[in-house]
């Protein structure tokens, strides 16, 4: 059992040509996601319940960092063993090879994740251990603010070692100073623009746009801008971290520039003021524009037809429901009425709100967690 046990560890650890990636994004949207990194050109060795697993070196993991639009961190395994008491998951967790990965000089986190299928259930006790070895073994320090964080899952007496490659989460662009109340995360909304059929070659406009995160995701994907350009990642603190080889995998400017426009409208001007603001810092006011309206007074840009697409009101957010039908109503009457040859998504807690809006929608899609919430995408082809 030793010797197997010692073979497995082994293996895990020395190869390192072709490393396990493990992509997560919101339940529901593990297909959405798989799709673009297929796109990308990544290895997708198939998803699972809350994310996408590929297969690559640590040049794909600083590039999923980088360049996936729907990803919400980029998680490496480093390995796994068995341990059926704390004894045992201390001494194998000493004998770990945690400075393959880890730097001496930069402190990490343990979070540790038991199931009650383990033996060691005590995820307290667990992180303990774990984090007493790291000191022991590899002079590593803990900190509850460390630059690097890694998730420790027990589940049937296996222990599985990852570490988080991202840090901040990845919605995070590094461009985006304001957001209005309950804001679209921009991960989930490149998602949602892309179960849309947004491709970047049509216009996008957002009545109810808040700080802009729709529009201002639209323009930088039709404008083939990398989501983590501007950002610092955790993997810039782990040993594999190669500076020059990022900085020419970084792309600062824009690849294209989109022949459409991308269109926001709010009652608010202080949500306005944010979103040009915003737009401002990801380099795509020249392609954006935001102007202080009410929904009931819109009316589509110049040009061919594209998307429109909002993150309404829900009821659960404001407290009042019922005073929320007539707004879904009108604001399916002006979408009927105005914007025909337009696709419209539509995205909201409540089904029989998105029916209050007659709008002719497409079978329903998976519901997805939200501001703690569950919301869905109620899409449309174009309206008559």
């Amino acid at each position: 059992m030793k010797l197997a046990y010692l073979s497995a560890y082994a293996l895990s650890m020395s190869d390192t040509a072709t490393l396990e990636i493990f992509v997560i994004t919101l339940p529901g949207m593990e297909d959405a996601l798989s799709v673009e990194a297929c796109e990308m050109g990544f290895d997708v060795a198939g998803t699972t319940p809350g994310g996408v697993s590929l297969r690559g070196d640590w040049t794909e993991v600083w590039r999923a960092n980088l360049a996936l639009r729907g990803a919400t961190r980029v998680l490496v395994r480093l390995g796994s063993f068995m341990a059926f008491h704390l004894a045992q998951l201390d001494k194998r967790a000493r004998k770990f090879p945690w400075a393959d990965t880890l730097r001496p000089d930069v402190p990490v986190r343990v979070d540790v994740a038991t199931s009650r299928k383990s033996k060691i259930y005590h995820a307290g006790a667990a992180t303990e251990r774990i984090e007493k070895a790291l000191t022991d073994s590899a002079g590593i320090a803990i900190a509850t603010d460390a630059p690097v964080i890694l998730k420790v899952r027990i589940d049937d007496n296996r222990v599985t070692i990852s570490v988080d490659t991202s840090g901040e989460p990845l919605h995070k662009r590094g461009h985006k100073a304001a957001v209005g109340k309950a804001p679209m995360r921009e991960t989930l909304a490149a998602l949602f623009l892309r179960q849309c059929a947004f491709d970047g070659t049509e216009p996008v406009y957002d009545p109810m746009c808040g700080s802009g995160t729709f529009v201002i995701e639209a323009a930088e994907i039709a404008s083939g801008h990398q989501a983590g350009r501007a950002r610092a990642f955790a993997f810039e603190h782990l040993v594999s971290f190669d500076a020059n080889v990022v900085a020419t995998m970084r792309q600062p400017n824009r690849h294209r520039t989109p022949t459409v426009r991308f269109f926001g409208s709010d009652r608010d001007a202080g949500v306005i003021a944010m979103a040009r603001d915003n737009a401002l810092r990801a380099s795509v006011t020249d392609i954006t524009s935001f102007e202080q309206a009410q929904f009931t007074d819109i009316a589509p840009p110049d040009g061919a037809p594209g998307l429109v697409i909002i993150n309404p009101p829900y009821g659960a957010r404001i407290g009042d429901k019922k005073s929320l039908y007539p707004v879904y109503g009108k604001l399916g009457q002006v979408l009927l009425e105005r914007f025909s040859g337009w696709r419209v998504g539509i995205i909201t807690s409540e089904a029989a709100l998105a029916k209050t809006t007659g709008l002719p929608f497409l079978p329903d899609g998976p519901t997805i967690a939200h501001g703690g919430l569950r919301v869905r995408l109620y899409r449309t082809n174009p309206l008559p």
